[in-house]
């Protein structure tokens, strides 16, 4: 054996033996900790464990990091009580262990329970209370508790309160109200983070916060800044919305051979402009037609707080275009509607709502876009023509308006406010395991995405944080993270809000323990 495999050997069984070090130290420093109130051994889990991979698979939801070849955490904290936490985060501050945070493992490129150096997850599944007033209209929420689980105890006090977040059922209430939180009440009422009035945070000194205690800086980071920049959030409490007895929903599909290009193009004209009470989404996919050929299929899932009859009149007047009749339109109450909205069979009881369970699991890959001007019909057909070219990638066009234009761009660190008709989302969904088709199917959408570039925003081209996308800038956390930072922080942020969460991120976390591969920088030394 060569003199330079035997050194190459000896350096990497010293990795191993240190990893391995740092990993019981911490353990140690844990089941030691003098922050615990209850005892901690029962929620560590290691590959040692039997458990370990169900524990670690629970919670991934996007099966392209769940292959042999994905890097594994070294330890699984699934914490029980606020004391695992703090005691988690003094422990591998302690030991320079990084530590990931898992509320629902939504997130798009994983980055909740994947890393490429030595980690462990916090896992809150186990912090789901929410405690719901009718009277205050207001709850508290847990970061662990699903949008499911949080609209089910709303509904079970009133039927008519509801709150506006994702219509996934399993999506976890921490990753989706830090990173912004919409859903299809988002024109009426605003985003998750816009009826935000509270939170408690665990800092990285392991000291539980509130808004009062935190202040209004940190407050304003976390609710659309991404909590996991600034330290561990456990709760938060909400302002409940009105929602009327029944609202109407209605889904139609049109294909090319019914004018998809001229609904398409007037969508477009009058999304953002229709009454606040409607959230019409359009969906472009790639189907067979009668003949067999490939073409484009649109498709118009939406939702009317409000009956039908008043929703035909609006229609008529505003978009006749669609040809909505009374008879694709259905009466419900507010949590059917979520039901239906994410597909779920009908008459599905509420209590589906409850089940942690996706009902289906993909490889998938993410990306977004925003739309500040229509797309004529000429572009539209361009559009289409690369889609039919590509065939997978679907592209979900949300429409904004209403109340997201009245919100200044500055009082949330989402930004993404006046200005804008619609926000893309890219979605390419498939089942077979294997690296070289991930990277095949990842980049159809990165080839639609580059299409589309004269159709969507520019200067930054912009995009949303809860469609994590890894493509558009990444830091390794070094000296030179601030200015990889601002990339994909300006895309997600816009400069000012960026600059302000930077701020915000050195005083709180000055020496950057809460960080992953999107996540706010520091100040640099020579700007601090």
């Amino acid at each position: 054996m060569s003199l330079f495999a035997l050194i190459f050997i000896f350096l990497f069984t010293q990795s191993l033996a240190t990893s391995n070090n740092a990993n019981e130290n911490f353990i140690r420093c844990l089941l030691n900790s003098t922050e615990l109130t209850s005892p901690i051994a029962g929620a560590i889990y290691t590959p040692a464990n039997s458990t370990f991979p169900a524990v670690l698979q629970a919670y991934i939801r996007n099966l392209r990091f769940n292959e042999s070849t994905t890097p594994k955490p070294a330890i699984i904290i699934t914490a029980l009580d606020l004391s695992h936490v703090q005691a988690s985060i003094k422990c591998a501050k302690k030991h320079k262990l990084l530590m990931k945070t898992r509320s629902g493992g939504h997130d798009y490129e994983g980055l909740s329970y994947v890393a490429d150096q030595p980690f462990f997850i916090l896992d809150l599944f186990n912090f789901r209370s929410i405690n719901v007033s009718i009277e205050e209209e207001t709850a508290w929420v847990q970061a662990g508790a699903t949008l499911g689980e949080l609209f089910y105890r709303i509904n079970e006090k009133s039927n008519t309160h509801g709150f506006p977040a994702g219509v996934c059922p399993t999506v976890g209430v921490g990753g989706h109200f830090s990173g912004g939180g919409y859903g299809n009440m988002m024109r009426k009422y605003g985003l998750s983070v816009d009826n935000i009035i509270d939170a408690e945070l665990v800092d990285v000194n392991g000291k539980l916060l509130n808004r009062e205690s935190m202040g209004e800086d940190l407050f304003w980071a976390i609710t659309g800044g991404g909590g996991v920049s600034f330290g561990v959030v456990i709760s938060y409490k909400i302002n409940l919305v009105h929602v009327p007895n029944k609202v109407t929903v209605f889904q139609v599909r049109r294909i090319s051979e019914q004018n998809v290009t001229g609904v398409a193009h007037r969508w477009l004209q009058v999304a953002d402009k229709l009454d606040n009470d409607l959230f019409i989404r359009m969906v472009f996919d790639v189907v067979n037609n009668t003949n067999g050929e490939k073409t484009i299929r649109a498709s118009f899932p939406s939702l009317y707080l409000g009956n039908a009859t008043n929703l035909i009149n609006i229609m008529d007047q505003s978009f006749p275009e669609l040809g909505l009749q009374i008879s694709d339109c259905q009466e419900m109450n507010w949590t059917q509607s979520i039901l239906w909205y994410y597909s779920f069979p009908p008459g599905s009881p509420d209590t589906t709502l409850l089940s942690r369970i996706p009902r289906t699991l993909t490889h998938l890959k993410r990306k977004s876009d925003y739309v500040k001007n229509p797309i004529s019909k000429q572009g539209l057909r361009l559009i289409f023509r690369k889609m039919i070219e590509l065939q997978l990638p679907v592209l979900t066009f949300n429409p904004y308006g209403g109340r997201m234009a009245e919100i200044s761009e500055f009082a949330k660190p989402f930004p993404h406010r006046a200005g804008n008709i619609a926000k893309i989302q890219y979605a390419a969904d498939w089942s077979a395991d294997g690296v070289d088709l991930a990277n095949r199917n990842v980049n159809l959408t990165r080839v639609l995405h580059e299409f589309m570039t004269p159709f969507v925003s520019k200067f930054p081209r912009e995009a949303f944080l809860n469609y994590r996308d890894l493509d558009i800038g990444v830091t390794d956390n070094g000296k030179n993270s601030y200015l990889q930072g601002m990339v994909y922080g300006v895309k997600y942020f816009k400069e000012t809000n960026f600059r302000r969460l930077v701020k915000v991120k050195t005083m709180v976390d000055p020496d950057n323990f809460f960080r992953n591969e999107q996540s706010i920088p520091t100040l640099p030394s020579w700007r601090k």
